[in-house]
């Protein structure tokens, strides 16, 4: 753990609460599910919902929905007219979140779609205020070369666990996803498109703006 323990919880004391849904989400998804360190958590959830109410965007596209937690976090700054994408391979996670989703007050702006990301992009024919990139590791260069084109300037490109569990900070990197991190990061720091800092919440979080 990159953050010590009594860090994280004096984080979430000082953090405004969550609302009676994103607890239930929170709850079930650690209850219940085997990947439950995947769910962004109190505190990143307030940091995305505070960043998307700030920008007050009219489209958002998050990349990987896992079972919701995150879409509903970003969802909340949307304009009233506004929608949130949302993308995700596993059937089982989706199903979850679609669930979520339907009893969200935003449900009318959050549309799910179960698949693989990079064929689903090319369809949606949208420009994005802000995108949020949480799937496969190994991809991430490849998503955000993607989605760089179709983010309007002053735009916002959010990707999480850059710090891969602090994987990225050993002297030998070993694993294959945090290469790919490593890698990311790196391509990210030469990328004269934007300007970026990383942030050392939770699991890292990578917020990129388009210049």
């Amino acid at each position: 753990m990159i953050i010590s323990s009594l860090a994280e919880e004096y984080a979430k004391k000082n953090t405004s609460p969550e609302d009676e849904l994103m607890e239930e989400v929170s709850l079930y998804t650690n209850q219940t599910h085997a990947n439950a360190h995947m769910l962004s958590g109190h505190v990143q959830g307030k940091l995305l919902t505070l960043l998307s109410s700030l920008l007050k965007p009219k489209r958002i596209l998050e990349i990987g929905t896992f079972t919701g937690y995150s879409a509903l976090c970003l969802a909340k700054g949307l304009q009233e007219d506004g929608q949130l994408h949302t993308i995700e391979l596993r059937e089982d996670d989706a199903a979850i979140a679609k669930g979520y989703f339907k009893r969200s007050k935003d449900k009318d702006k959050i549309i799910l779609h179960v698949g693989d990301a990079k064929k689903i992009i090319h369809n949606l024919h949208e420009t994005w205020d802000i995108v949020f990139i949480d799937a496969d590791k190994v991809g991430y260069i490849e998503y955000y070369e993607l989605i760089l084109p179709l983010v309007k300037p002053n735009g916002l490109i959010i990707a999480d666990n850059v710090l891969f569990h602090g994987e990225v900070l050993e002297q030998n990197i070993k694993g294959k996803s945090a290469k790919a991190i490593d890698a990311f990061n790196e391509h990210v720091k030469n990328d004269k498109r934007v300007e970026q800092v990383l942030a050392t919440v939770r699991d890292g979080l990578l917020l990129i703006r388009k210049l």
